[in-house]
């Protein structure tokens, strides 16, 4: 049994994520919690590293203007920031935590960084992600 696998469960659990799906072997949790905009967050544990990542548009053809507005908006997220996928035809909310020291805090700011990120940016981001 993976310890920080479990560590990061049980505070998920107690901070009230529904835990939709998980893989203890490959230590991913994927978590659901609609009133603060988490839709299938995929949290990757390793020996290190907790990351979050969640999925928030595909890229439009034509992204420069989308990628320096994406860049600007980075310097407002409190934890977290906008990355694109390795194919580079998403656009992600990522943050990465060291395990080593990792509280319950550090895990709910960083998914409240999410939710105050699409509370405040949710128009710009449609707008982006309805960009052809």
């Amino acid at each position: 049994m993976n310890t920080n696998y479990e560590k990061v469960k049980s505070y998920l659990l107690e901070l009230g994520f529904d835990i939709s799906r998980e893989d203890e072997e490959d230590n991913v949790l994927v978590i659901e919690d609609e009133s603060s905009g988490v839709n299938q967050m995929v949290i990757g544990i390793a020996d290190t590293l907790v990351i979050f990542e969640q999925y928030i548009f595909t890229v439009p053809k034509d992204s420069t203007d989308l990628f320096k507005a994406l860049l600007i908006k980075n310097r407002d997220i409190i934890h977290g920031a906008f990355v694109l996928s390795e194919d580079g035809k998403k656009v992600l909310f990522r943050d990465t935590l060291q395990v080593e020291n990792l509280d319950l805090n550090e895990i709910e700011a960083t998914i409240s960084s999410l939710g105050l990120l699409l509370s405040e940016y949710s128009d710009q981001l449609i707008k982006f992600s309805h960009s052809k």
